[in-house]
Parts: C-alpha cells; sequence; structure tokens
C-alpha cells in the first residue's frame, strides 16, 4: 500500500478498518475503536483525525521516529498509518479525556 493512497483514503472509514486489519495488530484494532467511540467518532474519522493531529502537531523528534520506522518498514504506507494511529493514541491517554475546547472531538487540530 501507498503512503499516498493510505493518507488520501484515511477518511473512508471502511477503508481504515480494512487497513486496520492488514496490520494485523487486533489490540490496536480495539484502542483505536474504544478512542474514537469516546468522543462519538468511528474508526475512519478518529483515523483521519489522527494523520491531521500528526501532521500539524508532532514535535521534531515525533517526525525522526516517523522516518525511522518508514526506513525499516516493507510496507511504507501501513507503517506511517500505525506510527500516527500509535502516536494520537498515547497524546488522547496523555490527555486523558481533557477537554481542549474542541467540543469533544479529537478530529480538531488544537488537541
Amino acid at each position: 500500500m501507498l503512503l499516498g493512497e493510505v493518507l488520501e483514503r484515511l477518511g473512508d472509514e471502511a477503508f481504515a478498518t480494512e487497513a486496520l486489519v492488514a496490520l494485523e495488530d487486533l489490540d490496536l484494532m480495539v484502542r483505536v475503536d474504544a478512542a474514537g467511540s469516546a468522543f462519538g467518532e468511528g474508526v475512519g474519522q478518529y483515523a483521519a483525525g489522527a494523520s491531521r493531529r500528526f501532521a500539524q502537531l508532532a514535535s521534531d523528534e515525533d517526525w525522526l521516529a516517523l522516518m525511522t520506522a518508514l526506513e525499516r518498514a516493507a510496507d511504507v504506507g501501513l507503517a506511517c498509518f500505525k506510527h500516527m494511529l500509535e502516536w494520537s493514541l498515547r497524546r488522547d491517554a496523555a490527555d486523558d479525556g481533557a477537554d481542549s475546547g474542541c467540543g469533544g472531538s479529537c478530529t480538531c487540530a488544537d488537541r
């Protein structure tokens, strides 16, 4: 799967679910579903928001970690998808549900 294809189609909930299945990481799928549900979002919405938040809010160290993960990956699209989801899940867990003015939606760039 190409990176551009992953990023372009993340808003499609069926595609996001398919990509999660392709990762063969049941724990990640459950955590993404739970995180999205906490904000009233589906898997696709959460995944799209995760990629947007990463693009806007990730530190230089986060980007370096992504580049390192991509260098080692056989499938850079899926590796990027997983890295951005993991980053978003960690960030949401650290926020512990704190309202950052996004009205409860984790797709807000301000999170």
